[in-house]
C-alpha cells in the first residue's frame, strides 16, 4: 500500500465517522432542515404570494392571521405581514451569513498568524484581540451603528468588528497545538515556505473547530442585528428586517400581537437551529469520540 492510500484509508473513515455521528444527531438535523425551509421560503416565498411587501391596503389595516389573502395578517398600514416577514429574512439572513463569513476570514488569517508565528508577533496580535474583548460588544456596535450610515452592508462591517475576535482565539490555540506535530515538522525539513505550513498544512487540520465557531457566529449575527435594528440604529424602513418589524410592533402589542410574536418566532427559529446544527458538528468533529 503506498503512503497516499495509507493516508486516504484513514481520512475516508474519519469523514464517514464524522457524518455518522452528524446524522445521528437529531436536534442538528432539525436545526438543518429548518434552516433549509426558511431560506427557500425566504427566496422563492415573496413570488408566490399575491401582495409584494410594499403595497399598501389601508383598508386591510391590522387584518389578522388568516384574513383573506393576508395568511399572516397585515401591518398597521396595511402591508402584508407575510411578503414583509420573508423578505426581512433574505435582509437578516443575508447579514448573518455575510457577517461571518466576514468575521469568520479575519479571525482565522489573525489567529493562524498568531498561533504559528508565536513570540512578539502572537503576542501583539493576541494582545489586539484581547483589546478589542475588553470592550462591550454592544455598545460598541451601537457606537458604530449610531456614527455610520446603516446599509445592510454597514452592518455587517459593524458586526463583524465586533465578532472576529472569539474565531482568533479559537484558532490561535488550535495552531498553537498542531505547530510542533510531526507534518508540520517534515514540512519544514522538506523546505515548504512558512505561509504553505500555515495555510496549505496547519488551517485544513484546524478546520473542525472554524466550522462549529462560524456555525454559531451566523446565529449571533441575526441576533445582533435584530437587536440593533430593534433599537433603531440599523437596517432602516421600508427596507424589511426582523430587528426592525419588531420595532414598528411594539407600540401595537395589546391591539396587534401577531406584528410582534411572528417575527419573534422567526428570529427564534433562525438562532435556535443554527445553535442546534453547532452543537451537531461540534460532536461530529470532536476526534474523543472516535472511540466512542
Amino acid at each position: 500500500m503506498t503512503a497516499l492510500a495509507a493516508h486516504a484509508g484513514p481520512s475516508r473513515w474519519w469523514r464517514s465517522r464524522t457524518t455518522h455521528r452528524f446524522v445521528s444527531h437529531r436536534l442538528a438535523l432539525l436545526g438543518v432542515a429548518m434552516i433549509a425551509s426558511l431560506t427557500l421560503a425566504c427566496v422563492f416565498g415573496p413570488y408566490l404570494l399575491p401582495y409584494d411587501s410594499l403595497h399598501i391596503d389601508l383598508r386591510a389595516r391590522f387584518a389578522p392571521p388568516l384574513t383573506g389573502q393576508h395568511f399572516l395578517g397585515t401591518d398597521p398600514l396595511g402591508r402584508d405581514l407575510a411578503a414583509r416577514l420573508l423578505m426581512a429574512g433574505r435582509i437578516s439572513l443575508l447579514v448573518g451569513f455575510c457577517a461571518m463569513l466576514l468575521s469568520t476570514l479575519v479571525g482565522t488569517l489573525v489567529g493562524v498568524i498568531a498561533g504559528y508565528r508565536g513570540g512578539w508577533i502572537g503576542a501583539a496580535l493576541m494582545r489586539t484581540v484581547d483589546g478589542f474583548l475588553s470592550f462591550p460588544s454592544i455598545f460598541l456596535v451601537l457606537a458604530l451603528a449610531a456614527a455610520l450610515k446603516p446599509t445592510p452592508a454597514m452592518i455587517v462591517v459593524i458586526i463583524s468588528v465586533t465578532k472576529w475576535m472569539e474565531v482568533a482565539r479559537i484558532v490561535e490555540a488550535e495552531v498553537r497545538s498542531l505547530r510542533e506535530r510531526e507534518f508540520v515538522q517534515a514540512g519544514r525539513m522538506l523546505g515548504l515556505s512558512s505561509a504553505h505550513i500555515m495555510f496549505r498544512e496547519i488551517l485544513p487540520n484546524a478546520m473542525g473547530p472554524i466550522i462549529v465557531a462560524a456555525t454559531l457566529t451566523v446565529a449571533r449575527a441575526i441576533l445582533l442585528e435584530a437587536y440593533i435594528s430593534f433599537l433603531g440604529y440599523g437596517i432602516q424602513p421600508p427596507l424589511p428586517s426582523w430587528g426592525n418589524m419588531l420595532n414598528g410592533a411594539q407600540q401595537y402589542l395589546a391591539s396587534a400581537p401577531w406584528l410582534a410574536i411572528i417575527p419573534g418566532a422567526a428570529i427564534t427559529i433562525a438562532v435556535t437551529s443554527f445553535n442546534f446544527i453547532g452543537d451537531g458538528l461540534r460532536d461530529a468533529l470532536d476526534v474523543r469520540n472516535d472511540g466512542v
